[in-house]
């Protein structure tokens, strides 16, 4: 079983944990995967300096529900075609993962979606620095960095001149963990606090 396709079969047969009732806004993320059975990447951003919350940071392409966004998934294909130019039609959507809870007061639903290898990225200036892609092997091969913040215990990898940590370290780690075996070690505040 390659790489792609263990995450692929994982996820499916995967019932995600969600936060049923909680006062926070919701928000979702698309974990874009390059459909290479050989060598499949992650598309990242680097969010520009200039933007309200998480500026600056390494993240997927998503952003806070709206309204009209019948669900997650409709969320991450909106903001991912909004920040980076990828058209929801070019999305196969496999499912979404473990919710996860921001310090900045939204519960995020990471969803997977797997585009072409060669899909042509346009990222948004007024929202964005730049648009890169990561061997999903390089999170199997290389072990995190631990950071302890506060009661917090969060991974943070450095791949080329990009530093990726925060949440999206989080979602990365939660995955490799699931679909993996790996053995990062999480540990975030409790979760009913930030709910409340």
């Amino acid at each position: 079983m390659t790489v792609l396709s263990q995450l692929i079969e994982g996820v499916r047969a995967h019932t995600p944990q969600v936060f049923p009732e909680h006062s926070l806004a919701d928000a979702a993320v698309l974990v874009a995967v390059t459909r290479d059975e050989h060598n499949p990447e992650i598309i990242l951003t680097l969010r520009s300096t200039q933007l309200p919350t998480h500026k600056g940071e390494v993240a997927f392409a998503g952003g806070k529900t709206d309204p009209e966004d019948a669900d997650a998934v409709a969320t991450a294909l909106r903001e991912a075609h909004e920040e980076v130019g990828i058209a929801p039609a070019q999305v196969e959507v496999v499912g979404a993962l473990d919710q996860v809870v921001s310090r900045f007061g939204f519960v995020v639903t990471p969803v997977l979606g797997l585009v072409a290898q060669d899909i042509e990225l346009h990222p948004d200036p007024r929202e964005l620095q730049a648009v890169f892609r990561v061997p999903l092997k390089f999170f199997l091969e290389n072990e995190p960095a631990i950071d302890q913040l506060g009661s917090f215990r969060v991974p943070r990898w450095q791949y080329e001149n990009f530093m990726i940590w925060g949440l999206t370290a989080m979602m990365i780690a939660q995955m490799m963990n699931q679909f993996y075996g790996a053995t990062i070690e999480l540990q975030l505040d409790d979760v009913q606090k930030l709910l409340a």
